[in-house]
């Protein structure tokens, strides 16, 4: 079924009818009174739409990367090749099979394209700025970003007659305090230093699609493969502190890899030997690092949270001041002691706050940019399930931000800085 957001509903009735949003937005509060909460507003807008013969699902031909939604079908879209990612291997109880992925863009936006099976043969074939046309894919989420997948029935056309792309949406990113960021925020670039670090948690994922899967009693079972032998992914939280708030940052699979330098072999070590992984907490302490994500609302806990898309933690702070100063004209450099001042206190936790962070949430998974998801690996990485989310809450109630009076506390013990 198609997924299309609210506000996207209320816009296409207005196309429709003529009729103003107050207008709409009364007569679909009606019908929510007439049934009395038996349905939600996108239901009773569904409802309006129908008694005004306005088909709001009407896929459109030739349609726009920002137009696409969730659910549909048979989509006739074209673009430009921006980048393209390996394809790999992987196996399962039905057996053997391939898969890989391009970024493919228009004036609108960007949207990754994964390839199944023989649709891999395709990516030999693409190359940078080649205008193709896509018929038969469908559109599926994927750690809320939408993609286009393409199956055995799906079509590529190499430089299609009588289609041409403008100049194609570059992706960019905006640099915000921690303190002025805002839900539902897109490619937010913060710089800010680690103040503390969680253990990694490992789950289980289906190895043909990197999806989350699910344990029953004879075995693990993905949505869309069905049994299957499962591979682990990985998911890390950390603390951000950049003088104006603390932010918790969560990093996902590839992401993970990048902020550590370690490769997935490596990472999967601890899964075993966890302890291991203390010298790695106290390593990343201090060090400034730069995320460029989107911010999302942890509901249980009420906070907002980045989930990291691209990380640096190869800083150059000539060129950061440089690039604040540009950004912001009005402020002048600071002198040295002015940042000693105002640079956020990194502490070692104490004993007690090791022991009551250990228990740590998995939360939503990152979300691709087009450098962010460098492989089809990442392509696939899929959020942790509900489930998973609320049983590792409940074991982390006893984890709070830092207070005043924890960070006056803590103050006493070794700073540790080391910006790279």
């Amino acid at each position: 079924m198609i997924n299309m957001p609210y506000p996207t509903i209320i816009e296409k009735i207005k196309e429709g009818s003529g009729l103003s949003e107050t207008e709409i937005t009364q007569k679909i509060d009606k019908k929510l009174n007439q049934l009395s909460g038996l349905i939600s507003k996108e239901g009773a807008a569904h409802i309006l739409a129908n008694e005004l013969g306005i088909k709001i699902f009407e896929i459109p031909k030739n349609i726009k990367i920002k137009d696409i939604l969730e659910g549909m079908r048979s989509i006739d879209i074209a673009g430009k090749v921006q980048q393209i990612y390996e394809v790999r291997d992987f196996e399962t109880e039905k057996g053997k099979g391939k898969v890989g992925s391009f970024m493919l863009a228009d004036e609108t936006g960007s949207i990754r394209v994964v390839c199944w099976y023989d649709q891999t043969e395709t990516i030999e074939k693409l190359s940078k700025d080649l205008t193709i046309r896509l018929v038969g894919g469908y559109v599926r989420t994927n750690n809320n970003r939408k993609e286009i997948h393409l199956n055995e029935r799906s079509k590529v056309i190499f430089n299609p007659k009588g289609v041409t792309i403008g100049e194609v949406k570059s992706f960019t990113s905006s640099r915000k305090k921690l303190s002025e960021l805002t839900e539902n925020s897109d490619s937010v670039e913060v710089l800010a230093t680690i103040v503390q670090v969680f253990e990694p948690r490992f789950f289980e994922v289906c190895p043909e699609c990197n999806r989350r899967t699910k344990p029953r009693e004879d075995g693990f079972f993905c949505d869309e493969h069905n049994k299957v032998t499962p591979t682990y992914s990985y998911v890390l939280n950390l603390l951000l502190d950049d003088g104006t708030d603390t932010t918790r940052t969560i990093f996902f699979s590839k992401q993970l890899e990048k902020l550590l330098g370690k490769t997935k072999e490596e990472i999967l070590e601890y899964k075993e030997n966890i302890h291991e992984f203390e010298q790695i907490k106290t390593d990343l302490l201090g060090k400034t690092i730069k995320v460029i994500g989107r911010i999302k609302r942890n509901e249980m806990f009420d906070r907002l949270e980045i989930i990291s898309q691209l990380v640096f933690t190869d800083i150059d702070p000539e060129k950061e001041i440089k690039k604040l100063a540009e950004e912001q004209p009005n402020i002048t450099t600071q002198t040295q002691e002015t940042k000693e001042e105002t640079t956020p206190e990194i502490t070692e936790p104490t004993q007690e706050t090791k022991e009551e962070t250990k228990e740590e949430t998995i939360e939503e998974s990152p979300k691709p940019l087009e450098e962010a998801i460098a492989t089809p690996e990442e392509t696939q990485n899929i959020e942790p399930t509900t489930e998973q989310t609320q049983t590792e809450s409940e074991q982390t109630q006893e984890t709070k931000e830092p207070t005043q009076e924890t960070k006056e506390q803590t103050t006493e013990s070794a700073t540790k800085q080391d910006v790279v």
